[in-house]
């Protein structure tokens, strides 16, 4: 089972997008599917969006 976790920047606990460690991206309201991605490309796209800041 994997581990989800939820932006702090959410304004509350149900309109979220959550991350889980080697599964990918969901929505909170949504749980039971996910967008699957590599731990390749979040960490590509880690580095976009800290670079545009």
């Amino acid at each position: 089972m994997s581990t989800w976790r939820k932006s702090s920047y959410s304004p509350d606990q149900q309109d979220c997008v959550e991350v889980g460690r080697g599964v990918g991206i969901r929505d909170s309201k949504a749980p039971t599917t996910h967008l699957p991605v590599s731990d390749k490309a979040w960490s590509a796209f880690l580095t976009e969006v800290k670079a545009d800041r």
